[in-house]
């Protein structure tokens, strides 16, 4: 999934910090997690690659 997720979220930041949420445990971790990926996924839509 992670060479997918590079034609959504397109900024090296935003990368970093997917991979950063990704790695953590926990419930609220998770919400938070599928929250940046919604959040960056409409960001970077405008974005080119």
């Amino acid at each position: 999934m992670s060479q997918n997720i590079k034609n959504f979220i397109k900024t090296d930041c935003g990368l970093s910090k997917y991979h950063l949420l990704k790695t953590k445990k926990g419930i609220f971790n998770k919400l938070r997690f599928y929250w940046f990926v919604a959040i960056a996924v409409i960001r970077d839509l405008s974005k080119k690659n």
